[in-house]
């Protein structure tokens, strides 16, 4: 900041000045958007997170949550919890490799590893952590990484810190997968490749093509990561997620506590040799806390429900399917027909979709509205719940519907 600077009003800030970044112009759209009440993130939710919440003293339905097994409020998965908690109190205060490794671990990871048919699996803090470890761990330098251009931040910030290359493919199309692979593969002394891909996409719900992937994995030597966070639980049989329901053995699957398992962490599931190895070079599950008895024994709870109950996942398609159909009939564009839990909303203007998003909120449905970078164009992302009933989806469409009404007045 130049002398100059100073006497047109603006703040003195000496070149150089860490803080000098805050000054962000992003921050003005922001602030506008906190003025106008059409600032959709950080909102307080007061209690539990079920079909229906209450936002703002209002009860609401909530179409925002990823608790799509409707599991964060049985009974079952309370009692775990407490119990664990009155077992081995509130935190385990140290590292798994130290002292935070309890039998409940080894409880989780075997019922992890059977449910989605690996020889292990590995208990992480978060499922941030999980792909951030793995990836920074497993890729070396000389080697590569391939992620589908639409996949999780975390499986992007893994390949940025790992030492290899990042490359990336354009979404769900295996032509440019093929043409990535090859690329890589025609360098002289090319190393070892991971390609990574979400099993379902978190903002459309549409899935991966994930035979496709598999069959150019094999092709040019490929190992092959998904990540089953937004499927496990949802889709496959017994709910082991997308790779299992298409017949698909991955090398490496990644899922998370925090979608349908009613709790908080991660997992990294695959051949035992692999994780053994991430025990001794990952840096994120060595220096990280563990995660606490009360998330560990809800997820193992959720993971037993969620094996056995199919009327769960029956639930979610069929509120998913009245969802969809409900919003195309008002003339939302909702894209194509897809198998998850999740619907999204098509809304090209950024304000405007902070404005459906607002008026919603104050018709009683709480949505999530991403924007553009996060997303290519901005959407209103709804998920259902396998505890939501007709009647709740109805009220959320009656909503819809008079939104769209006066949008249009």
């Amino acid at each position: 900041m130049s002398y100059h600077d100073a006497h047109l009003g603006r703040p003195v800030k000496p070149d150089g000045d860490l803080f000098s970044k805050v000054d962000d112009p992003r921050l003005d759209d922001w602030r506008r958007a906190e003025r106008d009440g059409l600032l959709p993130f950080y909102r307080e939710l007061d209690g539990e997170v079920g079909p229906i919440v209450t936002v703002e003293g209002r009860r609401t339905v909530m179409l925002g949550s990823n608790n799509y097994l409707g599991l964060t409020t049985d009974p079952r998965v309370r009692k775990a919890a407490t119990e664990a908690v009155a077992k081995f109190g509130t935190g385990v205060t140290g590292s798994r490799l130290l002292n935070g490794t309890l039998s409940l671990h080894r409880q989780l990871e075997e019922e992890l590893a059977d449910w989605v048919g690996t020889e292990a699996a590995l208990v992480f803090t978060t499922g941030y952590t999980a792909n951030l470890g793995l990836l920074s761990a497993l890729v070396g330098a000389g080697d590569a990484v391939v992620l589908d251009s639409a996949a999780h931040a975390s499986l992007v910030d893994g390949a940025r810190f790992a030492e290899g290359t990042l490359r990336a493919f354009r979404h769900n199309r295996p032509n440019s997968l093929r043409r990535t692979l090859r690329s890589w593969r025609e360098q002289p002394d090319s190393g070892g490749l991971l390609v990574a891909i979400d099993g379902i996409y978190s903002m459309e719900g549409d899935w991966a093509p994930v035979p496709e992937v598999a069959a150019l994995c094999r092709e040019y030597g490929a190992r092959l990561l998904v990540d089953e966070a937004h499927s496990l639980g949802v889709v496959g049989p017994a709910g082991a997620g997308t790779a299992a329901a298409r017949g698909v053995a991955p090398d490496l699957l990644m899922g998370t506590f925090s979608k349908s398992l009613a709790s908080c962490g991660g997992f990294i599931a695959g051949p035992a040799a692999v994780v053994e190895y991430l025990k001794i070079t990952c840096r994120p599950l060595l220096f990280t806390a563990a995660g606490v008895p009360a998330a560990l024994a809800a997820a193992l709870a959720a993971v037993g429900i969620a094996r056995s109950e199919d009327w769960r996942r029956e639930a979610v398609a069929a509120r998913a399917l009245q969802l969809r159909t409900g919003l195309a009939q008002l003339g939302y564009d909702v894209g194509p027909p897809v198998d998850s839990a999740i619907v999204a909303v098509h809304i090209e203007d950024m304000w405007d979709a902070g404005m459906t998003w607002k008026s919603l909120l104050e018709h009683g449905v709480y949505t999530n509205c991403a924007i553009p970078p996060a997303v290519p164009r901005s959407v209103l992302r709804t998920s259902v719940m396998a505890t939501h009933t007709e009647e709740d989806i109805d009220r959320a469409l009656v909503a819809f519907g008079q939104v769209a009404s006066s949008r249009r007045s």
